[in-house]
Parts: structure tokens; C-alpha cells; sequence
């Protein structure tokens, strides 16, 4: 091999290993600058926690009330207040004889329709009647099918599943009550997540930014709970200079329940 050859091998080996160690260089630049940010971020919530008293109040992240589609007697009631249910687990259920009754007298009309059906099309064949009576006979077991989805529809309300997980918040109703269409049955809340609502002073949206770690200190407990940014208003007030914020509880702590209050602190106390 040539010296001329071995000296440009040497320095295109060079030339790559400053490439990589400049790449490298660079990346870890960046991961430092970031990590650098995220540190001044969490430095200037502290220094202004310290400052001044943010009130904060524990809210489930998914909450509703279900109410009655139908109109009936309350036969029973599957999860008392406070208890915990899984999703799709029976919560109501309401004594619909009636509905069932119809739902069974439109599948009968249903079946006498198809017969007719069935007849008219073999008289048809045999030229004993017009097409307007066999068009008559399908249009009438078209009625007939859609009376029996309908019955299906209402007496499948008879019956009432949670949507999600959850407990049981209120319960508005007892069992043997009859209950009209729309009135409250349940209260319930999905309290896997326990979310802290607050208002900010509108400056810190310069800095703020979800994924932020804070700690709040639960008044009814008396302990420090680890918690993290999640949402941001998207409107702050004009006349308070404040925004709405949220924040989740990191981590599951069944003392918490919704509607405890308390205060944001700084992480570095």
C-alpha cells in the first residue's frame, strides 16, 4: 500500500470520528438545554408558590347523572351510595312487564305478517291475486319488523349499566319507586383519576406549560400529594387577570375523594 493512500485512509477515519463525536456533542447539547428549561420552568413556579396562596379543589375526571329513559317501577337498585362499581356492571333495573308485553305482541304480529307475506307470494304464482296485494303484504311485515325494534329499543332501557368504573356519588331514587322518563336515578364519578381545579394569575401563561410537576397539600388530610399540569384554559378573565387551570394527582390515594380542598406548594420546600 502506497504512503499517499494510508495517509488519506488516517484522515478520513479522522474526519468521521470528529463527525460522531460532534453529532453526539450536539445531541447531548440539546438534551442539557431541555432538561435546563424544564429545570428554570419548575424554579419559577416555586419561587412563585412561595409567594402567594393557590386554592385548589379535588374533581373526578369524568362525572354524570343518569337518568331514566323509561317510565317504571324501580325493581331494584344494584350498587348503593358510596360503593364502587366496574363498567357495564348493572346499576338499575326497572320492572317492565308492560314493555315486554308489547314487545311479545309485536313479535306475534310480526310472525302473521310473514305468513300473509308468504301466502300472497304463492298466490301470486298462481295469478289468484294482484302485485298490489303482495306489495301490501311486504309493506306490512316492514311495519311489523320495525314495531318489534322499537319494543326492543325501549325494554333494552330497562336496564342501566355504568358507562365507565366508578362509585356511586348519590342516589336520588329508591327501590319500588316508579320514576318518569328523564328524572335522576344516579350520581356517579370515575375517581381513578383525581384532577385539582384553580385559578393562576393570566402572566404565568408565559412560562406555564402542561407536564409540569407541583405538590398540594390537602386540607382534610393534612399530607403533601405529588400532582402534575394537564390542561390549560384557553381564556384567562379580564377583570381577575386569572386563568383556569388543571392538574392530576400522580399516583392513587383512596383517602382522596372528590371535593377536598387545599394549596398548591413549591416541589423544592
Amino acid at each position: 500500500m502506497s504512503p499517499g493512500r494510508t495517509i488519506s485512509r488516517g484522515l478520513a477515519a479522522v474526519a468521521l470520528v470528529l463527525c460522531i463525536t460532534g453529532h453526539t456533542d450536539s445531541a447531548w447539547g440539546q438534551s442539557q438545554a431541555r432538561a435546563k428549561s424544564a429545570s428554570d420552568k419548575d424554579t419559577a413556579l416555586d419561587a412563585r408558590l412561595k409567594g402567594q396562596e393557590i386554592r385548589a379543589q379535588l374533581t373526578p375526571r369524568r362525572f354524570t347523572s343518569l337518568s331514566a329513559e323509561v317510565g317504571a317501577r324501580i325493581q331494584r337498585l344494584g350498587v348503593a351510595e358510596g360503593a364502587a362499581f366496574t363498567e357495564g356492571q348493572v346499576l338499575v333495573v326497572f320492572d317492565c312487564t308492560v314493555q315486554q308485553a308489547q314487545l311479545d305482541k309485536a313479535r306475534a304480529e310480526l310472525d302473521a305478517a310473514q305468513a300473509t307475506l308468504k301466502a300472497n307470494e304463492r298466490l301470486l304464482e298462481l295469478n289468484s291475486i294482484g302485485q298490489l296485494e303482495l306489495d301490501l303484504s311486504r309493506s306490512a311485515v316492514g311495519r311489523a319488523r320495525a314495531e318489534v325494534g322499537m319494543h326492543e329499543a325501549v325494554l333494552s332501557k330497562c336496564t342501566v349499566r355504568a358507562p365507565y368504573a366508578g362509585r356511586v356519588a348519590e342516589q336520588k331514587v329508591r327501590e319500588q319507586q316508579f320514576v318518569q322518563p328523564g328524572q335522576p336515578l344516579l350520581e356517579i364519578l370515575d375517581d381513578s383519576v383525581m384532577e385539582l381545579e384553580f385559578l393562576v394569575p393570566s402572566s404565568w401563561l408565559v412560562w406555564l406549560r402542561p407536564g409540569q410537576r407541583v405538590r398540594v397539600q390537602i386540607d382534610e388530610t393534612r399530607k403533601s400529594y405529588p400532582a402534575r399540569f394537564t390542561r390549560i384554559g384557553a381564556r384567562a378573565d379580564p377583570v381577575s387577570q386569572s386563568v383556569k387551570v388543571a392538574a392530576a394527582i400522580e399516583g392513587r390515594f383512596p383517602e382522596l375523594v372528590a371535593g377536598m380542598s387545599g394549596r398548591l406548594q413549591p416541589n423544592r420546600r
